[in-house]
């Protein structure tokens, strides 16, 4: 059926996220956007929760534009 995670929904403008319970069907397949990474940036990333985000922030612009 569904497995419960973790979703994060960020407002770029204001730089503010909140998180949430979701529930997401098993069988959907999560993309990791740190997959394609170096392990040691990927590790550096995960280490601090600012640089992570602001990570994620780039990488949401880069799709939206």
């Amino acid at each position: 059926m569904f497995e419960r995670c973790i979703g994060l929904a960020w407002c770029g403008g204001c730089r503010i996220y909140s998180g949430n319970m979701v529930y997401v069907p098993r069988k959907r397949v999560l993309v990791d956007l740190l997959a394609f990474l170096p392990p040691e940036q990927r590790e550096r990333l995960l280490r601090s929760e600012t640089r992570l985000i602001e990570f994620l922030d780039r990488q949401a612009r880069r799709g939206s534009g």
